[in-house]
């Protein structure tokens, strides 16, 4: 970045050229791990990439977006965790009828799915929209990258990229497509490629698996992780996004509530603070004073 930066006209004048001349071609990744809390596979572009993908996002962007569910909440303005996280807490009053009757979910994630998207389909579905050939042949130069990156099939996206985000929800809205149109579920979210669909009769759910499945294999050459599909009532609380959503409360994940405490100090406090204000977190936030102020 501080290389770039320090001759930024320059760099900037010389990528426009290239791209101006069809002469730009996208540069090596820089892999490395995080965990966060999982461990993930990160693949880092060269910052001239990086702008260049911005680019790209901010013509693509207006393009899709409009076209997209209403309850798709992943990476979009607008969104994110905490509304779907409201939105699952509006679903579920309406389903159990103010918490009086029965509410299940299904709940669905997507077997590697950043490494699964498929460049052809992806493009072929870009393809509808963008009619601009020097558009699509950048966006092809970003999707070959990682094809030359990991000397493969042309499959997979990297984490990395802040276009990738934009290509999974453009790849999984024809599945947002599918379940709200062809299916006709009334009551779906999805957050990336984890989704759940909510209703109150427990058969119709198990039901809807195979069907799912073979449009995510057949549409989009995708599968279901076998060991991430699950019905959950509601009243033993249904986890999404971090929180956990039961009869007339919400609170934190287990999972998250022990790293928070593992990990908070002063400085990430009012990060913490301001989570637990979408939750029924009174008592947690208790504890976390108690305990940092036990650590100084």
């Amino acid at each position: 970045m501080q290389v770039f930066e320090r001759y930024l006209e320059d760099n900037i004048f010389a990528l426009y050229n290239e791209l101006k001349t069809k002469t730009y071609q996208h540069s090596d990744y820089t892999a490395f791990y995080i965990t966060d809390p999982k461990r993930r596979h990160i693949h880092k572009a060269e910052v001239r990439d990086r702008v260049v993908h911005h680019a790209v996002y901010r013509v693509l962007y207006p393009i899709f977006d409009k076209g997209f569910i209403y309850d798709s909440y992943s990476c979009r303005l607008e969104k994110g965790t905490h509304k779907a996280v409201r939105r699952l807490e509006l679903f579920t009053r309406k389903i159990s009828r103010n918490y009086t009757k029965p509410c299940f979910a299904l709940m669905c994630d997507i077997k590697k799915f950043f490494d699964s998207i498929d460049h052809d389909i992806l493009f072929q579905l870009m393809n509808k929209k963008i009619n601009d050939t020097d558009t699509l042949n950048l966006i092809w130069e970003i999707l070959s990258s990682f094809e030359r990156e990991r000397e493969r099939e042309s499959k997979g996206i990297p984490l990395g990229n802040l276009t990738s985000q934009l290509f999974a929800n453009i790849y999984l809205n024809e599945l947002d497509q599918f379940v709200k149109h062809q299916l006709k579920i009334k009551y779906y979210l999805r957050y990336a490629d984890d989704f759940m669909i909510l209703g109150n009769d427990q058969n119709d759910l198990v039901g809807l698996i195979p069907v799912i499945g073979q449009f995510l294999q057949e549409r989009l050459n995708l599968q279901f992780h076998p060991n991430k599909i699950s019905i959950r009532k509601l009243k033993h609380g249904i986890d999404f996004c971090g929180y956990v959503v039961l009869p007339h409360y919400t609170v934190l994940r287990t999972k998250t509530k022990r790293r928070m405490l593992k990990r908070v100090n002063t400085k990430n406090l009012p990060s913490y603070l301001g989570l637990l204000k979408h939750c029924s977190g009174y008592k947690l936030e208790h504890k976390i004073i108690v305990h940092l102020t036990q650590k100084v």
